[in-house]
């Protein structure tokens, strides 16, 4: 994994603008990236990065980010922090090369640390596309100016054709939270064939609702997905906390018993454990993708985080296979 960001890093010829939640590597990994930044500095390449800034909490959701400052201080990266209190600055991505033909993004749920690339389930994209690019880049540029969550994800959520089966759009939170939320609902509602999903915790309120209306729906559609066991009881602890979520914790146990899930029974989080938790997230509905950095959680509708819509058929039965290896890995 460290060899292939690596990558990734070495291929930049003008500019990398790095957005990330969790960096904490050590050893051969740590030193092989350190060495590509310095690496891409000595060619003239522009890098920034941008990081979460959070203290850490009691409770063990959402687990907290941390960027290690001697990294950064190796590195010799120009870094800003944005405060995760009280919304997440939550995205892993990459943007290399913005404004130029072989502009290329690095995405998805993936963070920089030892236990995302030997312990969880994970996700990661890469989109060669200009205007992708050029829309990360936007809101890269909200957070490196406001370094404030609240005031990020503005960016239109445009189609972009690569080729003549495979078009994207990204979505960015905050701001464009709700139309990201509509659409996912919008096309569980509207799936025919499959549905596949993969996410550590639930909790979207919609999101809940359209799956929960789907297990009503004539035979014919196929659901299957996976989520992490140990999260989503600790937020039924949460809900239990709170009268006015019982509609919520009625939904999820319609949509727990109703569909074929796989669930993960990760290590529970507490200062200094591993962290083991199932995190990919990603839906497919149909031939449809939506892949990135967000849980289907209305939390998450208030972090920056972004999502990729991808629209084509291979692209959707490669996650679909993905994501039905890792529900029958922890089905019980």
């Amino acid at each position: 994994m460290a060899a292939l960001l690596a990558d990734h890093i070495a291929g930049a010829r003008r500019s990398l603008q790095i957005a990330i939640y969790d960096l904490k590597l050590d050893g051969d990994s740590a030193h092989l990236l350190q060495e590509a930044i310095r690496a891409a500095q000595s060619r003239g390449v522009g890098i920034r990065l941008v990081y979460n800034d959070q203290h850490p909490h009691e409770r063990p959701l959402p687990p907290p980010g941390f960027v290690d400052p001697e990294f950064l201080r190796l590195a010799g990266v120009e870094s800003r922090a944005i405060s995760g209190i009280p919304d997440l600055m939550h995205h892993k991505y990459v943007v290399r090369d913005a404004g130029s033909p072989d502009a290329l993004v690095w995405t998805g749920s993936t963070n920089w640390t030892t236990d995302s690339w030997t312990r969880e389930e994970n996700v990661i994209v890469r989109i060669a596309s200009q205007d992708v690019a050029d829309t990360y880049l936007a809101n890269f540029e909200e957070l490196w100016d406001k370094r404030v969550v609240r005031q990020s994800g503005h960016q239109a959520a445009d189609w972009s054709r690569l080729d003549e089966q495979l078009r994207v759009r990204p979505y960015f939170t905050p701001a464009r939270a709700p139309g990201l939320v509509h659409e996912l609902a919008l096309q569980i509602a509207r799936a025919q064939r499959r549905l596949r999903i993969c996410s550590p915790v639930l909790t979207s309120g919609p999101i809940l609702a359209s799956l929960a209306e789907r297990l009503a729906a004539p035979r014919g559609l196929d659901i299957q997905g996976c989520y992490d066991r140990t999260q989503m009881v600790e937020v039924s602890h949460q809900w239990a906390e709170q009268p006015q979520s019982a509609w919520k914790q009625r939904l999820w146990d319609t949509v727990r018993e109703g569909i074929a899930w796989g669930a993960k029974e990760s290590t529970p989080y507490n200062p200094g454990s591993i962290h083991d938790f199932m995190h990919a997230k990603c839906m497919v509905a149909d031939d449809r993708v939506f892949v990135g950095s967000y849980n289907l959680s209305h939390s998450g509708e208030e972090n920056a985080e972004n999502v990729l819509e991808i629209e084509n058929p291979a692209t959707a039965d490669m996650f679909a296979g993905f994501i039905e290896r890792v529900a029958e890995r922890y089905r019980s």
